[in-house]
C-alpha cells in the first residue's frame, strides 16, 4: 500500500479526494490519505503555528518546532501501522523511509515524469506551508525535495499537494483498473494525448444540416493498425502545435522525427505571409 501523509492547516480542504480515483484507491486499499492537522502539534493555549521574521519583513513564517513536531508524528504513524510493524512480519525488513516533500513556489516544476517517481515512494509526506513559508532550517534538515506547480501565487500549498496526490495514485497499479489509461494520458509518452470521439456518429450542433459533426472514418474502420497510426499522427501533429517545447525531449523514432519535421513545413506553409 502507497501511503500519503498531508501536514496542512486545513485539512478539510482535501475532502474532494475521497469522491475520486483517489477515493477509489483507498477503498481498495491501495493507498491511504491521511491529513495531519499541524496546529495539533503547537504548544501553548493558542496553538501558534507561526511568528514573525528576523530581520523584520511583511507575513508571519511558520515556526520550525512545530512543523518538525507534526512531521515526526507523520512519520512515526506510518511506522506503527506499516505491515513490517507486525511481529510475525519479517524482522530484517526494514521499514521503507518516508520522503518528505515541500509544496513551495521556489520548486522544481512539477510533472508526468515526478509523478511516476514519486509512485514509487512507499511514504510520501507532502508538506503545505503558509503565509511567508516555512523556517529555512525545517527545509534545510528535514525535506526531501520542494516542488511547485507553477508560477503563480497560490493562498497555501493545499491545492498543489491535492494536484500531487491525485497524479501520483493515478501511477499506482491499480488504482484506475486499466493500466493503459495511465499509459495512455497526455505527457506519459512524452507528448500530449491524441483528440478522442464518442457516439453519436454525427453530431448535430445546430439546427442546419450543415451544421452536422461526424468522427474521422479511420476511427469507425476496424482497421487497429490504421487507427494507432492515426492517432500518433494527431498526437504528433496537436504537440507540435500547442506544445512546441515537449518535442525534443519526447522519445520519437526516426520516421516519427521526419514525420514531425514534414508537419513543421506544412504548418509553416499555412501561416499567412
Amino acid at each position: 500500500m502507497r501511503r500519503f501523509s498531508i501536514l496542512t492547516l486545513f485539512p478539510e480542504m482535501f475532502a474532494p479526494l475521497e469522491h475520486s480515483i483517489v477515493g477509489r484507491g483507498e477503498k481498495q486499499g491501495l493507498l491511504s490519505v491521511e491529513k495531519i492537522q499541524i496546529r495539533d502539534f503547537a504548544p501553548g493555549k493558542h496553538r501558534q503555528v507561526d511568528d514573525s521574521p528576523f530581520g523584520g519583513g511583511p507575513g508571519m513564517v511558520m515556526k520550525p518546532d512545530v512543523m518538525a513536531a507534526a512531521l515526526a508524528h507523520a512519520k512515526q504513524r506510518v511506522s506503527t501501522t506499516s505491515p513490517q510493524a507486525d511481529p510475525e512480519s519479517n524482522a530484517d525488513q526494514a521499514p521503507q523511509p518516508s520522503h518528505v516533500v515541500y509544496m513551495s513556489p521556489q520548486g522544481k516544476r512539477f510533472d508526468q515524469q515526478d509523478a511516476s517517481r514519486l509512485a514509487e515512494q512507499e511514504h510520501l509526506i507532502l508538506i503545505c506551508g503558509h503565509y511567508e513559508g516555512i523556517d529555512e532550517r525545517f527545509i534545510t534538515h528535514h525535506v526531501d525535495e520542494e516542488l511547485s506547480i507553477g508560477d503563480f501565487v497560490l493562498t497555501g500549498g493545499e491545492l498543489p499537494a491535492m494536484v500531487v496526490v491525485d497524479a501520483v495514485s493515478r501511477m499506482i497499479p491499480g488504482v484506475l483498473g486499466d493500466a493503459g489509461s495511465a499509459e495512455a494520458d497526455s505527457f506519459q509518452t512524452g507528448l500530449l494525448d491524441h483528440p478522442h470521439y464518442t457516439r453519436p456518429a454525427l453530431w448535430a450542433m445546430g439546427e442546419e444540416e450543415s451544421q452536422l459533426s461526424g468522427v474521422p472514418d479511420v476511427l469507425r474502420s476496424g482497421n487497429h493498425g490504421a487507427i494507432e497510426g492515426w492517432r500518433r499522427r494527431q498526437a504528433l501533429l496537436r504537440t507540435l502545435i500547442r506544445r512546441p517545447d515537449l518535442v525534443a525531449g519526447a522519445p520519437l523514432s526516426k520516421a516519427e522525427r521526419r514525420l514531425i519535421t514534414a508537419l513543421a513545413e506544412d504548418l509553416e506553409k499555412q501561416e499567412p505571409s
